[in-house]
């Protein structure tokens, strides 16, 4: 009997200590999902707010499984290490330009392409068609997959001459642009000087006449005070500037299967936030612009319009090769 009782207390001890031994890896399999959302610009942006307004929405789908922590203003990386540390794992969503991304697909700069897109309506149209959901998907051999587009706005064409009407009122000035071959080419057929320059550096370029003019979205040329030492502004929506939200793709695929499709939607939803906040802002600093009266807006006519990309169609031909008179004609295509 006493053996038995022995024999009893010793299974009930063991018991014990392997359920004691379970409950960390209980714990462990509670533990949420943490995503963290690395982005370089303020919280009060659009992107910033887009931000926000995903982790809100994935939090509120998924209560207790799903935690999301957003750094803004650059916190965990600059703008050159953001898509290294995403493809590391460090973390798991970024919202980098779209000229970024042309060291991984060449067909993604379709959209520095001058005078291709009319209007941010016509953008909506080709990137929510079936050519620009699968430029998301085009760089998921290189573990990056895009799971949405936010907007920052059209360029607009800026100056410190009086006239910004045709192609031949750039010639011979020099243009602050941003790390592109496209843009590049955009003013070197212009007959322009085109001058690589840090976003920061620009408003005392324009200043003290090292450029004599710019291309940037209205919040940008607003909150920049760039309308401040340029003459004139012409209202060419020429350009699109532009964010993708990416992600790891070998992260992404290893999700649960409703975490995925929750996560979709919340993005979905924070997309269309975004963008109807970042066209309130753009339209709301074109008027500031104008109330100013220190810069005279410019808008162009019809045939303005046509003599402008009539000149861009060699800029258009240039990059036709990498990225494919299909993407190009379906550019042109949403414009109608």
């Amino acid at each position: 009997m006493k053996s038995l009782n022995r024999l009893r207390r010793t299974l009930l001890t063991t018991a014990v200590a392997a359920g004691a031994m379970a409950l960390p890896f209980a714990a462990s399999a509670q533990a949420p999902i943490v995503i963290k959302f690395s982005h370089v610009v303020a919280e009060q942006t659009p992107k910033g707010q887009g931000a926000m307004k995903f982790k809100e929405l994935a939090e509120k789908k998924f209560p207790g499984r799903v935690q999301v922590q957003v750094f803004p203003s650059s916190q965990l990386f600059g703008d050159a290490k953001e898509l290294e540390a995403l493809l590391l794992g460090d973390v798991q969503f970024i919202a980098p330009s779209l000229s970024k991304f042309d060291r991984y697909t060449k067909k993604i700069q379709v959209y520095d392409l001058p005078f291709l897109f009319d209007n941010i309506e016509a953008v909506d149209r080709f990137q929510a068609g079936p050519q620009g959901q699968a430029l998301l998907k085009s760089m998921t051999n290189r573990g990056l997959l895009g799971l949405g587009y936010w907007h920052n706005g059209m360029k607009q064409m800026s100056t410190n001459k009086d006239k910004l009407t045709r192609p031949e009122d750039v010639k011979g000035l020099k243009f602050r642009i941003q790390a592109s071959d496209v843009l590049e080419a955009q003013f070197r057929e212009l007959g322009a000087s085109p001058q690589k320059m840090a976003f920061s550096e620009v408003y005392q370029a324009l200043q003290t006449g090292v450029v004599d003019g710019q291309e940037n979205t209205w919040s940008n040329i607003y909150s920049q005070k760039f309308h401040e030492v340029q003459k004139t502004i012409a209202e060419t929506n020429h350009g699109v500037i532009d964010y993708m939200l990416v992600t790891n793709a070998k992260w992404w695929s290893g999700l649960p299967a409703d975490i995925r499709k929750g996560l979709t939607e919340a993005m979905a939803e924070a997309t269309a936030h975004a963008n109807k906040l970042a066209a309130d802002i753009n339209q709301a600093d074109r008027k500031k612009i104008t109330d100013t009266g220190k810069a005279k807006i410019q808008t162009l006519s019809k045939d303005d319009v046509a003599a402008w990309r009539k000149t861009m169609e060699p800029v258009w031909k240039k990059f036709e090769g990498a990225i494919g008179r299909d993407l190009i004609d379906g550019a042109l295509q949403s414009n109608k």
